[in-house]
């Protein structure tokens, strides 16, 4: 009959080696969460300060495409600042929140 208890047995820290084990152990988790900072949350906080200081910059006339993938103009930056009216043809005009805009090509 098979058992892993042997083997676990055997694979169990010895008199004197737990210090180091728990020591590899925190050196392993730092080393991932340092990983994970650098790969995942630092590019995320990025993009995020820089989507917000696009946000920022939106004036009347700027040509923006929307997360729907709207394309218009802006017409008016109400004094509520978390929202703007966008003419997305002749005539029409829709009221949008900010934070749905994804990209701004001032020039069009």
């Amino acid at each position: 009959m098979f058992s892993l208890i042997p083997d676990l047995h055997a694979m169990s820290p010895q008199q004197g080696e737990g210090q180091a084990s728990m020591m590899s152990q925190l050196m392993l988790f730092g080393s991932i969460f340092m990983i994970f900072y650098f790969l995942v949350i630092r590019p995320q906080q990025k993009k995020a300060k820089e989507q917000a200081k696009m946000l920022e910059a939106i004036k009347v006339g700027d040509f923006v495409i929307t997360a729907a993938g709207l394309h218009g103009t802006v017409k008016k930056t109400p004094a509520d600042k978390d929202f703007l009216e966008l003419e997305i043809a002749q005539n029409t005009v829709v009221k949008l929140q900010k934070d749905q805009i994804t990209s701004v090509n001032p020039e069009n």
